[in-house]
């Protein structure tokens, strides 16, 4: 089962190789399973049954409505983008008359030196104008289209005593000879299968051809790209489909830009969340006083994966609070609320993992070492719900080619489903109910 479920995970990723092809894949599986979807600038009317809405073409929302009267949210939080080169407007550049390269700026904060002499391509949405229309069309070119060189060792002798990496300089992808310049946009029209002069913008990202892969002595890791996040995305979407509780609102999000810190209308700081949360309210008859008492019984797991202990770097790790893969899903801390686990939200994600039967283990960083931060404390600032920061144990995150564990998948996908069937009450300021409900269906995915 584990074994299958991986190689069901790397099948996600290859289908996803955008944020907005992630959200594709999300919502083609949503579709499969029955749900209804709605649109953010149309009239919602919601009865018990399953919905879900996007926004951006890169960030979805998907929740049930129960039979009955409901009395909070639970919530799962995850983030569709990764570290990745984005091509510039005017993205076609001549060097000597001999090579076209590509124009590209970072987005997100990434490992240089994996991205070099691996096959790339290129992926993203382009605006496609019908008639008065502007339409959303998906691209993904599906072929080894580009290559970032590069420079020999004999021109740079001491690349292997460290080397810092230049944006503009270093780090253009070659496209083409000469003859290739001019020729971007055609590819991107063809693949897009419209016609070049049809296409009114685009965001259009580099990405690894590099396939996934099962490996170990026991076939006991995998390597993907983007696997931060995709593993968590994956995971929780097969334990949201399993979610069936009676009493709840049960949610499952995938929010956009977390790596570049979450401040745009589809990312945690959005309203993104808040909006749905609220026309879920008020649609089915709740004002103010029920939404923020529903609020105030409900729960969020934001999920984003953590960082393994290293096998040639076990002292950047803390000494006590060390994960790794295949040993259950990561409780992370931080007493700087860059993950916002607590006291409450351990506790009550504890439970449900010790009841459903499902390993964790709990993840802080050095105390001289500032650690990353993830959506979970950005999104309390739009919904101010008890939620717990989790992730899955990988190695080399933020590479386009990053290690994680074959069972992880299986664990998380387990607490996800223990989550979704588990309600969660505040009957007091620090008293809190946990009722975990023991049905259960096979997951769909």
């Amino acid at each position: 089962m584990e074994r299958k479920i991986a190689k069901e995970l790397l099948t996600f990723i290859a289908q996803s190789p955008s944020t907005f092809h992630a959200v594709q894949s999300i919502t083609d599986i949503l579709d499969q399973n029955g749900f209804h979807r709605l649109s953010e600038c149309g009239q919602w009317t919601l009865a018990p049954g399953k919905y879900y809405v996007t926004r951006n073409r890169s960030s979805v929302a998907a929740f049930y409505i129960p039979e009955h009267e409901f009395s909070n949210y639970q919530i799962i939080a995850c983030h569709s983008d990764s570290p990745a080169f984005k091509i510039k407007e005017h993205g076609e550049i001549v060097v000597d008359r001999a090579y076209t390269k590509l124009n590209t700026e970072v987005y997100g904060g990434m490992l240089f030196a994996p991205w070099f002499d691996r096959p790339l391509s290129v992926a993203g949405r382009v605006l496609v104008r019908e008639d008065t229309r502007l339409v959303t069309k998906l691209v993904n070119v599906d072929r080894d289209l580009l290559v970032i060189p590069n420079l020999a060792i004999h021109m740079n002798r001491e690349i292997n005593s460290g080397y810092t990496y230049n944006a503009q300089k270093d780090l253009l992808p070659l496209f083409g000879d000469e003859n290739a310049k001019g020729t971007l946009m055609d590819i991107i029209a063809e693949s897009a299968g419209v016609s070049r002069a049809s296409i009114a913008g685009s965001d259009l990202f580099l990405y690894n051809r590099m396939a996934g892969t099962i490996w170990g002595s026991d076939g006991e890791f995998l390597s993907a790209p983007r696997l931060d996040d995709l593993q968590c995305t994956f995971a929780s979407l097969k334990g949201f489909l399993c979610a069936d509780n009676p009493d709840c609102v049960s949610l499952f999000t995938v929010l956009d830009n977390e790596e570049v810190g979450s401040s745009t209308k589809q990312g945690a700081a959005s309203p993104f969340l808040s909006d749905v949360l609220r026309r879920i309210n008020r649609t089915l008859g709740g004002d103010e006083e029920d939404y923020c008492v529903r609020l105030a019984n409900s729960f969020m797991v934001s999920a984003d994966n953590a960082h393994a202990v290293h096998p040639n770097h076990p002292d950047k790790s803390d000494p006590e609070n060390r994960v790794y893969p295949n040993r259950g899903i990561v409780i992370k801390c931080s007493a700087n609320q860059k993950y916002t686990t607590d006291g409450v939200s351990s506790a009550i994600f504890r439970t449900i993992c010790e009841r459903a039967k499902v390993p964790y283990q709990i993840f802080a960083n050095r105390s001289d070492m500032a650690g990353g931060s993830t959506l979970g404390s950005i999104s309390n600032t739009q919904v101010a719900v008890n939620t717990v920061d989790i992730g899955l144990a990988q190695l080399a995150m933020h590479s386009p080619y990053e290690t994680g564990g074959v069972r992880d998948t299986c664990f998380m996908s387990a607490a996800a489903e223990a989550f979704y069937h588990t309600r969660i009450s505040c009957e007091a300021d620090g008293v809190y109910v946990v009722h975990q409900d023991d049905h259960r269906r096979q997951s769909p995915v």
